[in-house]
């Protein structure tokens, strides 16, 4: 099983039989408040039957069609729905089918444009410590979380990373993004110094940290960092898996921070985590780069047998319509500040280090027991699952991130089986 203590889960198993709205039911019929959205994909909640009789048709109509040197019209309507809900400029797609296959998309069309644009020898691609990715070789070595990391000794060669934003001893308890670390963008400077600009292609980064659990940029340091890219050539990546399709109560973060990437990374939301689905969005300078040469020859030597699946393609329109007609993509904005509230209300009980929230992010941070980190966290994860509520954890961190549907009396809900929860475990 994928990320998953194999034989821990299968002396207790935790099994989901159906999901409807907020909530899934368990094999023994409880149910379980649905706190992380799924995988942070659930933005519309479960089963939502726009999206169900969408793919039904498709299935019948156009099951599946090749996207090599061939299309089909649901594709390029995807495609233009969603360059209409795209930060200013990013509206050229390329489909894919997760988060990881979008990071190494990302990361090839960047390379592939440094080239186009004359300069071969920036091949080097950097990352961020803490950076969560996604698990293809790419996304694995620009990624900075030591566990994905340790036990796969090859990683593509000529990465390298700038330190994370975490600083608790001066922003423990941010409300929002933290007042100290702009300067953290800095440390692009000590990778050019080291490296030289001229070999560097890209700078990817999660605007908000997610998988590390949930990390918020400071003050100006995205800003910091889109100037630091420019002033040197270097391509700037959002990673926007986690926080895209309304999380933070815009369309995605690029917008809520107010900073545009050269190119931005997307999946999860995208369909409703109903049918898996990713997509690349690039400005017309990175995409216009890569088309010259002779009109016959292709201009990009990728894809995947999947990209712009029909089906996953019709799931997405849904989905879009459902974002739109019911105000999804913002409607986190409205609820933000009794989200704030709600979750820095846990504060003062035992062990809570620290407080992170953003949008309808939270980060719940546990001191660690000695010699056992993780194991709090651990705990806590199976308590809440036994009493109803789905969570995410990282380490000691507990992560909440329901669907963008989700009430204000869920979310007392949600924090009140949490305080239960963290009183249990300490």
């Amino acid at each position: 099983m994928p990320f998953t203590a194999n034989r821990q889960f299968k002396t207790t198993p935790r099994l989901v039989a159906s999901a409807e709205g907020m909530h899934y039911t368990s094999v023994d019929g409880r149910k379980i408040l649905d706190g992380s959205a799924g995988l942070w994909c659930v933005n519309a909640g479960h089963a939502r039957p726009q999206i169900a009789a969408a793919v039904e048709r498709q299935l019948m109509t156009l099951d599946y069609a090749p996207s090599f040197q061939m299309g089909h019209p649901i594709a390029f309507d995807f495609a233009q729905k969603l360059a209409e809900i795209a930060p200013n400029g990013l509206d050229r797609i390329f489909f894919t089918n997760s988060g990881s296959e979008s990071v190494d998309t990302a990361l090839k069309i960047a390379l592939a444009y440094q080239r186009a644009a004359g300069q071969p020898t920036r091949t080097r691609l950097i990352g961020r410590e803490r950076g969560y990715h996604g698990v293809g070789f790419g996304g694995m070595s620009v990624g900075g979380i030591v566990n994905n990391r340790r036990a796969f000794a090859t990683h593509l060669p000529g990465t390298d990373h700038i330190r994370h934003t975490h600083d608790l001893a001066r922003n423990a308890f941010s409300k929002e993004q933290p007042e100290h670390g702009a300067e953290f963008a800095d440390d692009v400077e000590r990778l050019v110094a080291l490296h030289g600009a001229e070999t560097i292609a890209a700078v990817i980064v999660e605007p908000v940290a997610g998988s590390t659990g949930v990390l918020v940029p400071p003050k100006g340091y995205l800003q910091r960092l889109r100037d630091l890219c420019t002033k040197h050539g270097i391509l700037l990546i959002f990673d926007e898996v986690i926080t895209g399709f309304g999380r933070l109560g815009t369309p995605f973060a690029a917008n809520y921070f107010g900073v545009t990437p050269d190119l931005m990374t997307t999946a999860k939301g995208i369909t409703n985590g109903v049918i898996p689905m990713g997509a690349v969005f690039a400005s017309r300078k990175v995409h216009d780069a890569l088309m010259t040469g002779p009109e016959s020859q292709i201009e990009l030597f990728h894809g995947y047998t999947y990209s712009a699946h029909p089906v996953a393609c019709a799931a997405g329109l849904a989905t879009l319509g459902i974002y739109q007609s019911e105000g999804l993509l913002t409607r986190g904005a409205s609820l933000a500040a009794h989200w704030q509230k709600t979750m820095h209300g846990l504060r003062d009980l035992p062990n809570v280090i620290d407080i992170r929230t953003v949008g309808l992010v939270a980060g719940i941070e546990l001191a660690a027991r000695p010699d056992a980190v993780g194991a709090r966290g651990y705990e806590a994860m199976v308590d809440c699952f036994n009493h109803g509520l789905m969570i995410r954890i990282t380490a000691d961190t507990i992560a909440l991130s329901p669907p963008l549907i989700v009430k204000p009396e869920q979310i007392d809900e949600m924090a009140g089986i949490v305080a239960d929860v963290i009183k249990r475990v300490a």
